[in-house]
Formats: C-alpha cells, sequence, structure tokens
C-alpha cells in the first residue's frame, strides 16, 4: 500500500518507512523551523514528492528519515551525527541553508558516508576522500546566467546587497568573479543577516553609489527586504537575482516591490513554457504531477525541485552499487559514493548532471534560463 510522508510527520520530525522492509536507508535533515523554514519547508515537500515518484530500487525498499534543523548549523551537526551513529543510514542528504550544509558536510566527510547537498556549498570538506557533491547551480554560474543578462539590459554599475552568512559570500563572490571579465562592475558589498528586520542603512549606501541595477543575494522572505526598502525610496532600476529568490514567500512578502525582478533559475521553475525539445521538461512535468498528487498543491519553488533531483541521483546511482555491495554495510556506501562520482548525463528537472572525483558541482550552463516575475508569477525570458 502506498504511504505519503505527510507534512504532520515532517513537523514531528521524523518519517522512517517500516523498519522490516528497509534496505536502503536515507537520512535527510531540512529546516522546517527557524529562520531558513520558508526554504526548508519546500526542501521537505521535494524530497516527499521524490519518496513518492520512486520507493524502490531494484527491488529494494527505501527507508527515508526525516529530521528538522531549525535552521541552525550545530543541530544540522547533530542530526547528522544522530542519522549515521544511531540509524546507520546510506547516504545524507540536506539541508535548507548553506552554513548548516557545510556542517553537514563535515559530518559526512569524517564518518564516510556519501552525502548529497541541496544547498550549494563552495568547496569540499579538506579530507583525504571525497563524500559530498552539490546539486544546485554554484552561485558562480548563477550570477554570470545574470551578468550576461545585465550586459544585454546595458546595465553597467551594480549595488551588490546580500545576506552576512556563506551564501551572501558566494553570491558576491559570483559577482566580483563576473566583473573580473569585465561585464559588470560591483560598487556595494552591503550585508543583512537573516533574521534583520529593516535594511535602511545598507539600502541608503547602496543608493548613494548611484547604480543602474541592483542584485540581491538574499533567499526567500528575507530576501524580499532589499527590494521593500529600495522600492520605499523610490528606486527605479532593474533588480536582479538568483533561483534562491524564486519562492511564494518572496513573491507574497516582495509583491510589486519584487515586480520585475529578474533571476537566473532551473528550467523547472517555467517547466510548462519551455520548448518541447528542452531536455527538462518532461522529468519537470512529472515532478510537478506527483508533487501535486502528494500535497494536493502545485509547486511554485526551486527548492523542493533541488531535492527531487538529489533524490533522482541517488536513485541513479543506487542501481548500480546494488551490484556490488548490500546496503547497510561501509562497502555500500563506498559503492555508492563512486557510483554518485560517476554520474553521466542524467537529466533532472534543475540540470543535466555530470560528476565527477575533485568537484562538488556537476552542472553547466544548461542548467539555468532567466525568469522574470511579472504579476506575481515567473514567466520565461530567453
Amino acid at each position: 500500500m502506498r504511504k505519503t510522508l505527510s507534512l504532520l510527520a515532517l513537523v514531528a520530525g521524523i518519517f522512517a518507512a517500516p523498519a522490516a522492509q528497509a534496505d536502503i536507508t536515507i537520512g535527510f535533515v531540512t529546516s522546517l523551523s527557524g529562520n531558513g523554514s520558508s526554504i526548508g519547508i519546500p526542501y521537505g515537500r521535494g524530497i516527499n514528492a521524490a519518496y513518492e515518484y520512486k520507493k524502490t530500487i531494484n527491488g529494494e525498499t527505501i527507508r527515508l528519515i526525516q529530521l528538522d534543523d531549525g535552521s541552525d548549523p550545530s543541530a544540522a551537526t547533530r542530526n547528522a551525527r544522530k542519522l549515521v551513529e544511531e540509524e546507520k543510514v546510506d547516504l545524507l542528504i540536506g539541508t535548507a541553508t548553506a552554513p548548516s550544509t557545510i556542517a553537514m558536510a563535515a559530518v559526512a566527510s569524517e564518518l564516510k558516508v556519501p552525502m548529497i547537498a541541496v544547498s550549494p556549498i563552495a568547496k569540499l570538506p579538506d579530507t583525504p576522500e571525497q563524500w559530498v557533491v552539490s546539486v544546485p547551480q554554484p552561485a558562480s554560474l548563477l550570477v554570470k546566467i545574470v551578468a550576461d543578462r545585465m550586459k544585454r539590459d546595458g546595465m553597467k554599475n551594480i549595488g551588490y546587497i546580500g545576506f552576512s552568512d556563506a551564501w551572501g559570500d558566494l553570491v558576491y563572490n559570483g559577482a566580483k568573479a563576473a566583473e573580473a571579465a569585465g561585464d559588470i562592475k560591483i560598487q556595494t558589498n552591503e550585508r543583512y543577516a537573516r533574521t534583520d528586520t529593516s535594511v535602511t542603512a545598507q539600502t541608503l549606501k547602496v543608493l548613494a553609489a548611484r547604480p543602474d541595477a541592483v542584485l540581491d543575494g538574499g533567499s526567500g522572505t528575507q530576501g524580499a527586504l532589499p527590494l521593500l526598502s529600495l522600492a520605499e525610496r523610490g528606486f527605479k532600476g532593474n533588480t536582479y537575482g538568483t533561483v534562491a529568490l524564486v519562492n511564494p514567500d518572496f513573491v507574497n512578502v516582495g509583491g510589486k516591490a519584487a515586480d520585475g525582478i529578474q533571476v537566473s533559475a532551473g528550467p523547472v521553475i517555467v517547466a510548462e513554457q519551455l520548448p518541447d525539445e528542452h531536455f527538462a521538461k518532461k522529468i519537470a512535468l512529472d515532478f510537478r504531477s506527483v508533487y501535486q498528487k502528494t500535497h494536493n498543491i502545485p509547486t511554485t519553488d526551486g527548492f523542493s525541485a533541488y531535492s527531487f533531483d538529489a533524490w533522482l541521483i541517488f536513485a541513479n546511482a543506487a542501481e548500480r552499487a546494488l551490484k556490488t555491495a548490500k546496503p547497510g554495510t561501509a562497502e555500500f556506501r563506498a559503492a555508492l559514493r563512486d557510483a554518485i562520482l560517476s554520474t553521466k548525463e542524467l537529466p533532472g528537472v534543475h540540470a543535466v548532471y555530470n560528476f565527477k572525483p575533485g568537484a562538488v558541482t556537476g552542472v553547466d550552463e544548461r542548467a539555468l534560463v532567466v525568469v522574470r516575475l511579472t504579476g506575481g508569477a515567473w514567466k520565461y525570458a530567453p
């Protein structure tokens, strides 16, 4: 009988398929509470849909355990250890914020368990062996695509305002890389905390630089703050961002202030608007269908889709790993890691994935399109 992972099960903090039937054990961590929950909850819903999409691999049942890290890197660390040491998971997937994902990756590398990160990480943990890969498009690529659009739009002088954490650093560093290529000039580097309720001081500094456009390095609900503040002060220039802003809460909170922003995002965001020959169209529509069936609501974000792609990568690798090792063993974890790192041309809803040892990401420019927020909806803007 089919069993749907409910939101109630997520809020409770843990779900597991019946242990007697569980052969492959997956530990998933996300932020169901705390300041990262506006993106953490979609990540959780995405993994629910993925589980419904594929519950068995080569006849082996999958056991899925989910934990809430409360948007706290320390809790993410504890959860990762609990999943590995007590639940004996074969794979870790997580989590909603970059700092917590980095914390989880350190545990995965230390305890030698493969991990698929659903938030971007810039570099691998400093360990002899690689155990971690990252699903999302790297910030450098996200910003490169945005910088190309800025250049096409005639924007040269860019104000930057973003989070004062690892994600804010990733976007800013991507912007500086685009600047080095001669495409744009970054005039400001203003930051704010995810818990801040006002960015007035930072916005005034951005406006003082008289930018042609502003790059928003936030995410989710809090990513709307700079746009609201800019609009209050009459800024009429273009605004740009990344897929981290493709979130219903951002759209609702940002309102008219967010309208017109252009962001680089995975093709799943505009699946029905893609040409029929696009690699992501069929699988993205399949994802939307199973998400709707699982949750009785449509998916309108990119975060749930990262969880879905992580599941596709895991399932593809597990099919190969099962040929050489038995789940629940160190040999299987190593085989699963090796299989993940040899993934070739695997189409997902966000990207075509190609992983190799020494590289944390496995995507190229096929993973991104530009979309524009128009009247509260994201529109394909080729």
